[in-house]
C-alpha cells in the first residue's frame, strides 16, 4: 500500500476508531476545553498509534512461531495448542449427534441434527443439569457418574437409547489435548476440586462412567475447545470460515494452520486447527511498554497475577475494573464528582463492564450514565457524565484495537503461508463484549482492515459454539477419521529458528 493511500486510511479510521489518539466528537461535546485537556493526560497512555499496533503484531507473530515449535513451546507465552481438528466443514456432514458442555456449576446436554440438504445445524433439544457443591468437591468417579446419569436421562427422553451417537465434549478447564478423543486435565478451576481427575484423560473417565451404567452407549468422542466450537458452528454456514474468536469474559482465538508448521504433531500434509490461547500474550513482559499503571493494578488485584496479560487489557472480566480505577484517580484529583467518592466506587468490580456498553450507546448513553452513577452513590453533574463516557470510550477502543491487531496477525500469517496475493476468509466470533458493545465490532474490523490490507475478512456471529459447534467438530472428525499423535515434548534445549517473513 502506498503512503498516500495509507495516510487516507488512517484519517478515515481515526474518525471511526481514534487510531491516532483522536476521540469521537460524540464524546467530547459538553466538556470544557481546560478540563478536557487535564482528563486527556490520564487517557493518553491508552491511545495506541498505528506504529505501536504494528509493533504489537510483529511481537505476536514471533510468539506464535515459538508456541508452535517443538523445543520452544514450553517457554512460549502464546501456547498454540494443537486441537487435532484437521478440517473445517465441507457441507457434506449429516446425522444426529450428542453434545456435552461442561464448564461451570451447570452443564448442558444437547441433541443436534446436521442436515446436509439444508446446510443447517439444528438443535433438537437440550437439558441443563446442576452439579451440586458436594460433587464439585467429591471424587472424580462421583462427578462422571453424575454426568453419565444426566446424559442417560436425556438420551432416554429423546428416544435415542437404541442408537450409538457420536459425542462432542466441550470441557472448559485447562487440558493437554493428545488426540481428538484424548485430553488430560492439567488442573481444576472455577471452584471444582474433584479427586483423581488431574493428570487423567477425561474422555476415558466419561466412557468408564457410561460403561458402569450399562444402559446406553455413545460412539466416537471429540474434545472441543469453545473457540474451536465457535469457528465450526459458523463453518457449516460459511465454508470459508477458518478463524474462531471469542471476546467475552475472556478472550481467545483459533485458526487453521499448515501442518508443516505444527512441529509437535506428526505429519506434514494438510492443516490443523490451532488454539492460540492468545490471552497469555505478554506474560513474558513483551507488552510492558504499553501497560498502564491501571493495568498493573488490575493484574495485582486479580486471582492470577502475571498471567493472561493480553486478556486483562481486552476482556469483559477486566474492562469495567480498569474504568473504575481511572474514575477513582480522576475523582481523587478533583476532575470528577467535585472530588467526592462513594463507597461503591471504592469497591473492586462494582463498575461492571456492561456499564461501558450502556454508557456508550449513541442515543441513550448519557441517560444510562446518569442512572448508573446514581446507583453507584455518586453526585454528578452533566459534565461528569460526559467525562465518564469519554473514559469508557477510551478503554473499549483500546480493547478493540488490540484485538484487531492480533486478528490481523493471524490473517496475515494465513495469507503468507498459503502464498496468496489476497486472502478471503471468514471469522466466526462470539462473546458478550463483541455482541453487546455498540462500537466494538466496527472498531475492531476497521483496525484489521488497516493492518491486514491484503485480506478481506467477513465476520459471522456464532450460534451456540459449545453446542452446535461441538457437534460439527464431531461430524467433521467422523468424516475424516484421521488420527494424529502428539509428539512427546522434547527436552532439547536448541531453539527453533524463528521464521521471519517479508510481507
Amino acid at each position: 500500500m502506498n503512503n498516500e493511500a495509507n495516510g487516507k486510511n488512517i484519517t478515515h479510521l481515526s474518525k471511526k476508531v481514534k487510531m491516532s489518539g483522536e476521540t469521537s466528537h460524540l464524546h467530547l461535546d459538553g466538556i470544557p476545553s481546560d478540563r478536557l485537556r487535564q482528563v486527556q493526560k490520564y487517557l493518553e497512555p491508552f491511545h495506541l498509534s498505528l506504529e505501536k499496533l504494528q509493533e504489537i503484531s510483529t511481537r505476536l507473530k514471533k510468539d506464535m512461531n515459538r508456541g508452535l515449535g517443538k523445543h520452544t513451546h514450553n517457554k512460549a507465552p502464546v501456547k498454540m495448542l494443537p486441537t487435532f481438528v484437521r478440517a473445517t466443514p465441507d457441507g457434506t456432514e449429516s446425522g444426529d449427534f450428542l453434545a456435552l458442555d461442561l464448564g461451570g456449576t451447570n452443564f448442558r446436554v444437547l441433541h443436534v441434527r446436521v442436515v446436509e440438504e439444508e446446510q443447517r445445524v439444528l438443535k433438537m433439544d437440550s437439558q441443563i443439569c446442576a452439579i451440586p457443591q458436594e460433587i464439585m468437591l467429591g471424587t472424580g468417579e462421583q462427578l462422571f457418574d453424575h454426568i453419565a446419569a444426566c446424559l442417560g436421562d436425556f438420551v432416554d427422553s429423546q428416544n435415542l437409547k437404541g442408537q450409538t451417537l457420536p459425542l462432542g465434549f466441550t470441557f472448559s478447564f485447562p487440558c493437554e489435548q493428545k488426540e481428538i478423543d484424548k485430553s488430560i486435565l492439567i488442573r481444576w478451576t472455577k471452584g471444582f476440586n474433584c479427586s483423581g481427575v488431574e493428570g487423567k484423560d477425561v474422555v476415558k473417565l466419561l466412557k468408564e462412567a457410561i460403561q458402569r451404567r450399562g444402559d446406553y452407549d455413545i460412539g466416537s468422542v471429540a474434545m472441543v475447545n469453545d473457540t474451536v466450537g465457535t469457528m465450526m458452528s459458523c463453518g457449516y454456514r460459511d465454508q470459508s470460515c477458518e478463524i474462531g474468536m471469542i471476546i467475552g469474559t475472556g478472550t481467545n482465538a483459533c485458526y487453521m494452520e499448515e501442518m508443516k508448521n505444527v512441529k509437535r504433531v506428526e505429519g506434514e500434509d494438510g492443516r490443523m486447527c490451532i488454539n492460540t490461547e492468545w490471552g497469555g500474550f505478554g506474560d513474558d513482559g513483551s507488552l510492558r511498554n504499553i501497560l498502564t499503571k491501571f493495568d498493573v493494578q488490575v493484574d495485582k488485584m486479580s486471582i492470577n497475577p502475571g498471567v493472561h496479560t493480553f486478556e486483562k487489557m481486552i476482556s469483559g472480566m477486566y474492562l469495567g475494573e480498569i474504568v473504575r480505577l481511572l474514575l477513582v484517580k480522576l475523582t481523587e484529583d478533583k476532575l470528577l464528582f467535585n472530588g467526592q467518592m462513594s463507597e461503591a466506587l471504592r469497591t473492586k468490580d462494582k463498575f461492571q463492564t456492561k456499564f461501558i456498553s450502556e454508557i456508550e450507546e449513541e442515543d441513550n448513553g448519557l441517560e444510562n450514565g446518569e442512572k448508573i452513577l446514581t446507583e453507584l452513590g455518586l453526585k454528578w453533574d452533566p459534565v461528569d457524565v460526559r467525562v465518564v463516557r469519554l473514559v469508557c470510550d477510551t478503554i473499549s477502543s483500546r480493547s478493540a484495537r488490540l484485538c484487531g491487531a492480533a486478528l490481523a496477525t493471524i490473517a496475515n500469517r494465513i495469507r503468507t503461508y498459503r502464498r496468496l496475493d489476497h486472502l478471503k476468509t471468514t471469522v466466526g466470533v462470539d462473546g458478550t463484549v463483541y455482541r453487546k458493545h455498540p462500537n466494538f465490532s466496527e472498531e475492531l474490523q476497521a483496525t484489521v482492515r488497516l493492518l491486514a490490507p491484503e485480506c478481506s475478512i467477513t465476520f459471522l456471529v456464532s450460534e451456540d459454539g459449545s453446542g452446535k459447534g461441538a457437534a460439527m467438530v464431531t461430524a467433521v472428525a467422523q468424516r475424516l477419521a484421521l488420527q494424529s499423535r502428539l509428539l512427546e515434548d522434547s527436552d532439547g534445549e536448541e531453539e527453533e529458528e524463528e521464521e521471519e517473513e517479508d510481507n
